[in-house]
């Protein structure tokens, strides 16, 4: 698939001129932005977010694949967060050397000993996958991670759909417009974070974005705080400096803010060591966990989206734990799965360090971190597992093989970045929204989806690290 748009167009320089411009002010008219990096806290001065020129073709098959397996990963999560045995072995190795983690597993094990405050959980995940290129020249749908706490572009993948349909309209290519997908994760993601405000119960309480410090992503939150407005629910948003210094639990518990009451807390923040800047976060993190505030995600829920628990899932039997008496849901998940292997201390994980050092190439080294940007490849997993190899430093990190996707051709828009024709490939998520009222479901929906691409020289990262831009699928 060389493109979604045949070669007249996407060779035709004065046409591209003019697209190029009209596809920034579509972006800026729908709402597309982005706070620049010079003032991330100021939107006195806004800039769209990084997009591609032309929508990139995807499988229909594949795209309604990821739709349909979507509540199954929903209910995995879930099942997993509320299975403490199961978290208890499957991070033993990793909580060991990985820092992070450790912290993370210490406040859930606390607010088990104390008992949990709050029946209600909430979980607003993203399911990420590329699209293998398998040997018969089809596509297969399989996943790089699922993230359980901070998923983000829900918001700004809403409007997306606008600005390309337009483009494709001033390109003269009507018939593709209409192919574009409605897409509305912000919705989806706003209907989980009312439901569970509903349940909570206060109609003073608030829900709280839980926000970075700085803040240049704030508008795909913001679509979903309007979301919210409009069903006359009201936001706040803290920091976690803020919440440190005005937060408490009054005798029953109940989290309050600023003089607010907290039903919901969504976490926007959190996600990665660098977040926790001091030790007065870590301590926001356990008040905030031991309230009866419903947290979105609560700490057991954070912990089942760690890659340690992503390479445990694909070991045989280990599906069937969660689903005894649904072959076919776990033939669902396992299809997407690909090869995941332990770097635990022993014979097993000894044969996975032979394998990556025979063949780096192949294989894709992952630390336990969220936020893009983190991961390891070629040369540099052979430097890295050549200084951890006979240490239980190594088991801080999973192997994954590498998912190869056909690259298209396509152009990324970004500020004052040069256009140019580049060869990319994308990455497809897909948005859940669930929630549990003790023993029973009350919501378990697919919200909506997101693509994102990258050129092709980029190994790792997503939008906000820098790399990806925001795309949409076209269906073939």
């Amino acid at each position: 698939m060389a493109s979604s748009i045949p070669d007249e167009v996407m060779m035709d320089a004065a046409l591209i001129k003019e697209l190029v411009e009209v596809a920034k002010d579509a972006a800026l008219l729908q709402g597309v932005l982005m706070r620049t990096k010079e003032s991330p806290n100021s939107s006195e001065l806004v800039t769209y977010a990084p997009f591609t020129l032309f929508p990139s073709p995807v499988p229909k098959s594949v795209f309604l694949q990821a739709l349909a397996v979507q509540t199954h990963f929903n209910t995995l999560v879930d099942k997993i967060s509320q299975d403490m045995d199961f978290l208890q072995e499957a991070l033993a190795s990793t909580i060991e050397v990985d820092d992070f983690t450790a912290r993370l597993f210490k406040i859930h094990q606390q607010i088990l000993q104390e008992g949990r405050s709050q029946s209600i959980v909430l979980g607003l995940n993203r399911s990420d996958y590329m699209l293998d290129q398998r040997e018969d020249q089809n596509s297969s749908l399989k996943q790089i991670e699922i993230n359980t706490i901070s998923a983000s572009f829900g918001g700004l993948s809403s409007q997306t759909p606008h600005v390309h349909r337009h483009i494709l309209k001033v390109a003269g290519r009507l018939e593709e417009s209409q192919r574009i997908l409605d897409n509305n994760p912000a919705a989806g993601l706003a209907r989980g974070l009312a439901k569970a405000w509903e349940l909570y119960g206060s109609e003073r309480a608030v829900v709280m974005f839980l926000v970075e410090v700085d803040q240049r992503n704030i508008f795909d939150q913001r679509y979903i705080e309007s979301e919210l407005w409009k069903r006359n629910i009201p936001t706040v948003r803290k920091r976690f400096d803020d919440v440190y210094k005005t937060g408490s639990l009054d005798p029953d518990k109940r989290l309050f803010v600023d003089g607010k009451e907290v039903a919901v807390v969504y976490f926007r923040n959190g996600y990665m060591p660098q977040n926790y800047t001091n030790e007065q976060c870590w301590d926001v993190r356990l008040m905030m966990e031991r309230s009866q505030a419903v947290k979105c995600p609560d700490i057991s829920t954070h912990l089942a989206g760690t890659k340690k628990i992503q390479q445990v899932l694909a070991r045989p039997g280990v599906l069937e734990r969660f689903f005894p008496d649904q072959p076919q849901v776990v033939q669902q998940i396992k299809e997407t799965f690909t090869g995941l292997y332990t770097l635990d201390m022993g014979p097993e994980g000894d044969k996975t360090v032979a394998m990556a050092l025979a063949e780096p190439n192949r294989f894709v080294l992952k630390p336990q971190r969220e936020g893009g940007g983190n991961n390891i490849y070629g040369s540099e997993i052979v430097q890295v597992l050549k200084e951890v190899r006979g240490s239980p430093e190594r088991t801080a990190y999973i192997l994954m093989d590498k998912i190869n996707p056909t690259p298209i051709q396509n152009y990324l828009l970004r500020r004052d970045a040069p256009l140019a024709i580049s060869n990319c490939l994308s990455e497809l998520g897909v948005f859940g929204a669930y929630i549990r009222q003790g023993a029973h479901m009350v919501m378990n929906e697919c919200v909506g989806h997101l693509l994102r691409t990258k050129s092709s020289e980029h190994a790792d990262g997503g939008v906000a690290a820098g790399v990806a831009v925001l795309d949409n699928p076209l269906l073939v």
